[in-house]
């Protein structure tokens, strides 16, 4: 690549199939995340460009340039097969535990009184997802470890690294799946009788893979290892730009949720039925997304309609059928609340049904932990943040957690858009050490 290409702020190579992303840096400090090597200035970035690019194709679709790591599939197993490699390479002991939620450690997990600080992410994606949700956590975490060793230090209290399963529930349909289980929040049954949009059960998925599902359930001596949880990850919006800062610390989550809507109608002829003798449950679909936004708008909170499924699903076929999932978000219980309750009526008011998938209350990080991390992290901005992760199910089962989150200049999440400068990645990995070797406890 010439270095006049480097000057570029992005570029999107539709022929291709390749999203092109540039930083916004000289020539020589530049270099193309997706694939190759270009101009690498510094041995911190070579490291960093050398484990993302070992995954930059796992799971890309050649069209979109999004990523499909759905759970248990072959992307997916590719994924956690990388990540045991870069483990073990590092002479890090891998374990798993009830659900295969996957543990890096260095130092012994059971020899601390005063538990372990573990650290990481997720591997899995969002159909179409970008690259750095999930992931870049994962990776700075790996780094954080390769720097406190480079520096010659030791941690007192044990270090780990975990990759969440199904964070996303992208493919079953309930997030933190991983977390949710070995928390007891997901019951077993319930988890093993999920099915993806092909009708595989995620117990049938998981045989087919080798897996054991009858092992699933609750996994308190996993949960009994973690003295504090921080977890890095891609802001999800535009604060940090915003701020001019590269890093944020992260306080809490909002009140969340996903909800399953079916809305009926009748099957008819579309080229024989007159408009006025149909019962079409695609307007009843149309209704419910434009109730949606309505109720969030009424009470300051989001509300989405991003699934639907029509049935029998004929382009002649007048529909019999909409099944369409929510996903609702509020900074306060109370205003997610009435904009579930005010979805839920209209949804009656069409003849249609509305259950419950998962549901996530408004959740405080650990104020000491965040106020720590703060002060570490040279008066970092503090945010909440309106995305679900894996921290915020480990803070309600009692686990001190905080995030940090690295600037996103778009502000483009869940799309192949999304994007993250390679030095902010670098503030990152450094925030991450630093956080790391105070909590652990290094010594020479």
């Amino acid at each position: 690549m010439e270095e006049a290409a480097c000057e570029a702020e992005s570029s999107i190579d539709l022929a291709h199939g390749n999203l092109l992303l540039y930083s916004r840096v000289s020539p020589r400090q530049c270099w193309r995340i997706a694939r190759g090597t270009v101009w690498r200035s510094s041995i911190s970035e070579l490291a960093f460009e050398q484990l993302w690019s070992a995954i930059a194709d796992i799971g890309r679709d050649s069209v979109t340039g999004g990523y499909r790591r759905f759970a248990w599939s072959e992307a997916d197993l590719r994924m956690r097969e990388w990540f045991a490699g870069e483990c073990e390479s590092r002479g890090l002991e891998l374990t798993e535990d009830r659900m295969g939620n996957q543990w890096a450690w260095w130092g012994d997990p059971d020899g601390s009184t005063a538990g372990s600080i573990v650290t990481g992410s997720h591997l899995d994606s969002v159909p179409d997802g970008g690259a750095f949700d999930g992931p870049l956590g994962v990776v700075s975490a790996l780094l954080a470890v390769d720097r406190l060793r480079a520096d010659g230090l030791t941690p007192r209290r044990p270090i780990g690294v975990v990759n969440f399963v199904d964070e996303e529930g992208a493919r079953f349909g309930v997030s933190c799946a991983g977390s949710r289980m070995i928390t007891g929040v997901l019951s077993p049954d319930r988890a093993l009788a999920l099915r993806d949009a092909d009708g595989v059960t995620m117990a049938d998925a998981m045989r087919a893979v080798g897996r054991q599902p009858e092992q699933l359930g609750p996994d308190p001596e996993a949960l009994s290892r973690i003295g504090s949880f921080v977890e890095l990850h891609i802001e999800q919006g535009r604060g940090l730009i915003d701020l001019s800062r590269p890093v944020a610390v992260g306080n809490g989550l909002w009140a969340h949720g996903r909800w399953r809507t079916e809305i009926p109608g009748e099957a008819n002829h579309a080229g024989t039925t007159r408009l006025n003798d149909r019962r079409d449950a695609v307007i009843g679909c149309a209704h419910l997304v434009l109730g949606a936004r309505a109720a969030a708008e009424a009470h300051e909170s989001l509300a989405t309609v991003g699934k639907i499924n029509i049935m029998p699903g004929g382009v002649n076929a007048i529909a019999r059928l909409a099944t369409a999932w929510l996903d609702a978000r509020a900074a306060d219980e109370a205003a997610l609340s009435a904009t579930v309750d005010q979805i839920a009526g209209q949804v009656a008011s069409l003849g249609g049904v509305m259950v419950e998938e998962s549901r996530t209350p408004h959740t405080d990080f650990d104020n000491a932990l965040v106020t720590r991390l703060t002060s570490l992290l040279d008066d970092a901005p503090v945010m909440s943040t309106g995305a679900g992760h894996d921290a915020g199910i480990l803070a309600n089962a009692g686990v001190p957690a905080a995030m940090i989150f690295v600037r996103n200049p778009t502000g483009i999440s869940h799309s192949p858009a999304e994007w993250a400068e390679p030095e902010d990645c670098l503030a990152g990995v450094a925030a991450l050490a630093s956080v790391l070797a105070d909590l652990a406890g290094v010594e020479p």
